[in-house]
């Protein structure tokens, strides 16, 4: 008897027929006509243990008979050799082939007897036949070097209507890269895989012979994220009589019973340096490498991307650097396992976690894992030190959500804290909620602590309560704030710039305007210093507000640019602070006739105010937007909505303490309906305009204009189109011409 004919009978029969189905099987039709619908000769199904691979292509091999013929091989590690693994094959392949030619007739297999003969005998044979296809279930207990050799050789090198079709529960390796990259493979992971919400409910209601409930279903899917063989567990485990009476108890023994299966079928069968990686890293909510790192020691990065290969319930999340979490099923797992090694372990591997993220400038991680590894004043301190960095770029929800983390009797008995909290809410526009936090800070306030940038917690709290009177409309008086707020102002540069804003925002409103460009002056100055992009984008967004209610145009210009550039750079477009330059563009747009660019821009201010929060903030803003909305709806000579846009300017100021300017632009948006914006006039002509058309008269370019006027090259063409428009010229001799005959010059 030769070796290969002893080989060729040593396969195990039940290893060429796919497995029986499962009694409770799910016909997944979508997947189905993926592979029915794959025209690639190589087809790999990869996705972690219990996935359903299996189930899957032997439910598809069964109705292979409509397709052509099918042969199955089911591989372990006794294949894990060339000699063995091709054995296999050859006997797979003759079970619906008998007339295959090739043999094994050596005494030993080698790669030079496999690339001479073997190889090209069997291309050679399977292209002369009809079509063929062949699964291979269980590819990934295929390591030997020679083995996976052998395969890549053939699979790159398939006659035509010949397919192969694999599973396995690792990220393929050799040859599928350069099978993908010439278009050669189709594949289905662990994402294809997964049930849907549909699909799962579908095979709970077999197992359990009803519906489950809705909250039993939705706790079930999200504990598996759709994985076959949690949810089949966890179905089978509710379906026992004695599991019925107590639904949470149910879910509990079903996680159970899931986390033994993920034992025996990943955790038992990884290495000791993989486990421990796993354990040691499941405190983690996001796993890359340098976390991973600081908790498992310098080989984590190496662990990690082999993992993320081979045990497939690492689920990505980032692509660039590479980051993944835990599946749910595996995280509850391993959070029992590192349990039941005792607390202490947990604790330090937090805060090692913690001393990581705090290195990083990561607060929100740091703060939680601070919290978790009960050490609540290194949280604090996290806190501390990095809110006002993040306020001042508008992230107070951020802020808000550190001090979620910590327990609420922490935040309540730190005075520091709670003018923390108070800012956090004002940025957000909740001077109601920021009033309640000052309050307590009082009550807590035990000494000369200092908070943000050195500044005690009265003067910061004094700003603070200013900032709140603003956004409430109140009018800022030194019996409501403290003579700190209102008297002078604290000597740091980022709390100076607040409470400047605060109180040139008042003196605007009550229309001393005078007064609050140099407040206003002084708070950008400092905004600009500080780095306080929040502040500086209200401030010079008030201050164009100022300049524009003063009839003083270019200075509108100039500084809501200003304003909006620095919103756009900061990601502030879309805040709350930006909507006063926004009205004051719109308002210069209006009053030179250009009514639909005034739309534009005040569409983007309406769309800053209708998002969170949906508090009534600021009722001076609002009613200045709604009035601009009259206006440019009497413009457009739409009465209805420039009526309707009035009365809701009316209500908004009913929230003001001063109406100051409000009466006065009210008026005026009353007033407006005999205004053209399709018509400008040549009399129209702003200070701004006059001075570049009395320049156009000489010889120097746009750009050397603006070097004389002392303003940007953009400003310079903006005026210039809009000389253009008013004086009805082409160019600028025709505007020249024009401006002379109508006596402008």
């Amino acid at each position: 008897m030769s070796r290969a004919g002893a080989m060729s009978r040593s396969v195990p029969a039940f290893k060429l027929r796919p497995p029986a189905q499962p009694p409770h099987l799910l016909t997944r039709p979508r997947l189905l006509r993926r592979l029915d619908a794959a025209t690639e000769p190589v087809v790999v199904v990869s996705a972690p243990a219990g996935a359903g691979k299996t189930v899957l292509l032997a439910e598809w091999a069964h109705g292979a008979a409509a397709r052509g013929k099918c042969a199955w091989l089911s591989l372990d590690g006794y294949d894990n050799a060339p000699g063995r693994l091709w054995a296999g094959i050859l006997r797979a392949l003759r079970q619906v082939r008998p007339e295959l030619p090739v043999r094994l007739d050596r005494d030993e297999w080698t790669l030079d007897a496999w690339l001479e003969e073997i190889l090209p005998s069997l291309v050679t044979g399977l292209g002369e036949q009809e079509p063929l296809t062949l699964i291979l279930d269980g590819l990934d207990s295929i390591t030997d070097a020679d083995a996976v050799h052998s395969l890549a050789d053939f699979l790159t090198r398939l006659p035509r209507g010949f397919r192969a079709v694999s599973s396995t529960r690792h990220v393929p390796g050799r040859p599928v890269p350069t099978l993908r990259a010439r278009g050669l493979v189709a594949e289905l992971d662990q994402h294809d895989l997964a049930f849907t919400p549909e699909e799962a409910q579908a095979v709970l209601t077999d197992l359990l012979g009803a519906p489950p409930a809705a909250d039993t279903s939705s706790a079930l899917y999200e504990a598996t994220e759709g994985w076959a063989a949690g949810l089949c567990v966890m179905g089978r485990v509710l379906a026992r009589p004695a599991d019925q009476a107590d639904p949470e108890r149910n879910v509990a023994h079903g996680r159970q019973a899931v986390s033994e299966y993920l034992a025996t079928e990943v955790l038992f069968r990884l290495t000791t340096e993989q486990r421990r990686f796993l354990l040691r890293t499941s405190v983690l909510d996001e796993l890359s490498t340098g976390p991973c790192q600081a908790l498992a020691g310098d080989r984590a990065g190496v662990l990690l991307r082999e993992l993320a290969r081979t045990v497939r319930l690492l689920v990505p999340v980032a692509a660039d650097p590479p980051a993944y979490r835990h599946h749910r099923a595996l995280a509850t797992l391993l959070s029992d396992v590192l349990t039941s090694e005792g607390p202490d372990t947990v604790v330090s591997l937090h805060r090692a976690a913690a001393q990581w993220y705090s290195r990083q400038g990561e607060t929100t991680a740091a703060v939680r894992h601070w919290v978790l590894g009960g050490d609540e004043p290194a949280a604090v301190a996290s806190i501390l030190g990095a809110w006002e960095k993040a306020i001042s770029a508008g992230r107070g929800a951020l802020v808000a959500r550190w001090l979620d983390l910590l327990p609420r009797r922490t935040v309540a008995a730190d005075a520091r804290l709670c003018v923390v909290a108070a800012m956090a809410a004002l940025s957000g526009g909740a001077p109601e909620t920021a009033r309640r936090w000052l309050d307590v800070a009082r009550l807590r306030q035990t000494g000369p602590e200092t908070v943000g940038e050195g500044s005690t917690v009265s003067d910061a709290a004094a700003v603070a309560q200013a900032m709140a009177c603003c956004l409430k409309g109140e009018v800022l008086t030194a019996d409501r704030l403290g003579a700190s707020a209102v008297g002078g102002t604290p000597p740091l540069t980022s709390w100076r710039a607040l409470a400047c804003t605060a109180r040139g925002a008042a003196a605007l409103w009550t229309s001393r305007y005078e007064e609050a460009e140099a407040l206003l002056g002084e708070a950008t100055r400092d905004a600009h210093a500080a780095g306080h992009s929040l502040a500086l984008v209200r401030a010079l967004g008030l201050r164009a507000l100022c300049a524009l209610l003063a009839g003083r145009h270019e200075p509108v210009r100039r500084l809501s640019d200003e304003a909006l550039e620095v919103a756009a750079t900061t990601g502030l477009s879309g805040h709350f602070v930006s909507v006063s330059a926004y009205i004051a563009r719109a308002g210069l747009l209006l009053e030179e006739g250009r009514a639909e660019e005034a739309a534009r821009v005040l569409a983007e201010a309406e769309a800053a105010l209708a998002g969170p929060p949906r508090t009534s903030h600021e009722p001076h803003i609002r009613a200045l937007c709604h009035a601009t909305r009259a206006r440019l709806e009497s413009a457009r000579r739409n009465a209805d909505a420039a009526r309707e846009a009035r009365e809701a300017a009316e209500r908004a100021a009913s929230g003001c303490e001063s109406r100051g300017v409000l009466t006065d632009l009210l008026g005026r948006a009353g007033e407006d309906t005999a205004v053209e914006p399709s018509a400008p006039r040549p009399q129209d002509l702003s200070p701004g305009e006059r001075r570049v058309l009395r320049a156009l008269c000489g010889p120097l370019t746009l750009r050397e204009i603006a070097a004389e006027l002392h303003v940007s090259h953009n400003t310079v063409k903006t005026q210039v189109r809009a000389i253009f428009r008013k004086l009805d010229a082409h160019d600028r001799s025709g505007a020249v011409a024009g401006a002379r005959e109508r006596g402008v010059l």
